[in-house]
């Protein structure tokens, strides 16, 4: 399907639920489109998919959103200016439903790739009639319900109900259609009373009966078919094209004709009168089949040489008028004929056109403007793949900026910054929280050697530290020097905060134990703990950062400072906080704590 249908998904379920519900949707849809253009071709399960994603994240079914999408399409393409093509189909909403198929094929021009569906009327009457809607694609049943009831709406200012009758499947060779028979209701009581004055209309002063030769002297490629099927007459031009053996008069019209236009439909009586408000296209083959080409003699240099010329089918469309009168149909049509080269490659001439009508205009017009046309296609297409590339390119970078964002202050922090103006709003205060303080002991950097040493020491421990913080929920604040900063219970509020500082505490020792400066020596640490209220919030513009505020943190800091290599010191608070049974928690005593005086501390050993 075309990318202005999904577009028009796009367009109202953002205006309608928000940017924030349409990402969610084409995630939960597997949709990897970021943006969808107009003339580029999509796979045609993606309108189901993004129903289905919208049926999983609002709550509502699949079929409702289908109807809705539909809807959405008809609201969507009158922005476009499409809804004066809809208008000028007839005065009625019947006219209009009568000529969707004419619609379909003028903007097969615009859209050549549209697979579009096959639809005709039965039925008609004061109250309505009935639908037969043909497709290749199974699955937008809902989606023509909510067209029609919006159409009928807009355009009509009509309350249409619709009903399904009956659906099927049918198959022909390695192609399937769905064919759905929908009872719509609404008042039509104008259209036929229309169509009785005009049934009832008399012209005055022309002749109940003329020849029919001047049908065909006016519609020189048109066809005579009688209720077989087989072709009784025709124009007088075919004899000029035919390559056959002799005629194709009393014979079926299947041989030498076939139906490309009503798609999906069989080629009877029944079906041609029903349609006879649609264009027809059919493919003439001049007569000629695979098992009696004929050898066309060349005149060159004099000589006379057999060559097979290979001459392409004819294409031909117009419309089916059954004549009362002769019992029959014809078939008044003409050559489908685009540029010269469409002319020359079906083996025609202008003069073999109808000479009244358009189309020997339109031929030298479209030959024209063809290739003025294809450069802006190609334009348009280079322009839309680059478009979508950018887009790519966009969230890519967002991709990165926001891993950046998330490495610098938690996530639910970031995302409320990013909703906000002001960064006080990411100021909050915290009841309990556990702070932990590591430094690296024993490095020296007296030289500019041992520098790089100490640093390259400090990059190897930081790493090894960074990679437990998605082992625990805890969140690495930052780190000074050789200090390294851990907080628990902050932003995401925790009863079990120290709990998951301590048993970060010990795989951190763990950690240490296993890197070594060289074989003489190895790296400690001092930990120290501390548990209790605090204050966090961004700070700072040019490097936000997320930052503790509160007297937890500087005796957390304490504790670092006057804890032993090798081991870790908790405060009285996070001692209480710590259950005996799990955690082997030794009394060090009091001890000189800088601005707090002495202060009972603990050891804890192990788990």
């Amino acid at each position: 399907m075309y990318g202005m249908l999904l577009e028009s998904v796009a367009h109202f379920i953002q205006i309608e639920y928000g940017e924030d519900v349409w990402t969610a949707i084409k995630k939960a849809a597997n949709c990897e489109y970021q943006v969808f253009n107009t003339h580029q071709v999509y796979p045609d399960n993606l309108m189901s998919n993004l129903a289905v994603g919208a049926a999983t994240v609002l709550g509502a079914s699949h079929d409702s959103f289908m109807h809705f999408f539909g809807r959405c399409f008809v609201r969507f393409f009158c922005h476009l200016g499409y809804d004066v093509t809809v208008k000028a189909t007839g005065r009625y909403f019947t006219d209009f439903l009568e000529s969707v198929d004419n619609i379909h094929s003028q903007f097969c021009f615009t859209y050549p790739k549209m697979q579009s569906p096959s639809m005709y009327l039965t039925d008609i009457d004061a109250n309505g009639c009935v639908l037969i809607y043909r497709s290749c694609r199974d699955g937008f049943t809902q989606y023509l319900m909510g067209q029609l009831i919006q159409i009928a709406k807009d355009f009509y200012n009509l309350s249409l109900k619709v009903k399904v009758l009956d659906k099927v499947s049918s198959s022909s060779g390695s192609r399937s259609h769905v064919i759905v028979t929908f009872r719509l209701n609404f008042d039509n009581r104008e259209y036929m009373l229309y169509k009785s004055r005009k049934d009832s209309f008399h012209r005055i002063g022309i002749p109940e009966k003329f020849p029919i030769d001047i049908i065909l002297d006016l519609f020189p490629f048109c066809l005579i078919i009688d209720k077989n099927m087989t072709i009784i007459s025709s124009g007088k031009k075919f004899f000029e094209v035919w390559k056959g053996k002799g005629n194709f008069y009393n014979k079926p019209i299947t041989d030498y004709f076939k139906l490309r236009r009503p798609k999906g439909i069989s080629f009877t009586w029944k079906n041609t009168l029903n349609l006879q408000s649609v264009m027809f296209e059919m493919e003439c083959n001049r007569g000629i089949t695979n098992s009696n080409a004929t050898a066309v003699s060349t005149i060159k240099d004099g000589s006379n040489i057999s060559s097979m010329e290979e001459i392409k089918n004819i294409l031909l469309k117009g419309q089916m008028k059954y004549v009362k009168d002769i019992d029959a149909i014809i078939y008044i049509c003409s050559p489908i004929i685009n540029d010269l080269d469409d002319l020359t490659d079906q083996a025609l001439y202008l003069n073999d056109l109808n000479p009244h009508g358009l189309s020997k205009e339109l031929v030298l017009a479209g030959w024209q403007h063809n290739s003025k046309l294809e450069v802006m296609f190609d334009k348009a297409e280079q322009r839309s793949d680059e478009l979508d590339k950018n887009y790519k390119l966009l969230e890519a970078w967002k991709k990165r900026g926001d891993e950046l964002l998330y490495s610098m202050m938690p996530k639910t922090v970031a995302d409320k910054l990013r909703a906000t103006e002001s960064s006080l709003s990411t100021c909050e205060a915290f009841d309990a929280v556990s702070i932990l303080f590591c430094e690296l002991v024993g490095l020296t950097s007296k030289t500019v050697k041992e520098t790089m040493l100490v640093v390259s020491i400090m990059n190897t421990v930081f790493s090894q530290f960074d990679s437990l913080m998605d082992k625990f929920p805890v969140y690495k604040v930052e780190t000074v020097g050789q200090v390294y900063m851990v907080a628990s219970g902050a932003p995401e509020k925790t009863q079990l905060h120290a709990q998951n500082i301590a048993d970060l505490a010990f795989d951190m020792l763990k950690t240490i134990s296993k890197i070594k400066i060289n074989e003489s020596s190895e790296v400690k640490v001092k930990i120290g703990i501390h548990s209790g209220p605090a204050v966090a919030g961004v700070v700072g513009i040019k490097v936000p950062r997320y930052c503790f505020f509160g007297d937890t943190i500087n005796t957390a800091s304490r504790m670092q400072s006057t804890s032993e290599p090798g081991k870790i010191q908790i405060s009285k608070n996070t001692k209480e906080l710590l259950s005996e049974e799990k955690y082997q928690i030794k009394s060090r005593g009091l001890v000189e704590v800088k601005g707090k005086g002495k202060m009972q501390t603990y050891w804890l050993l192990e788990k």
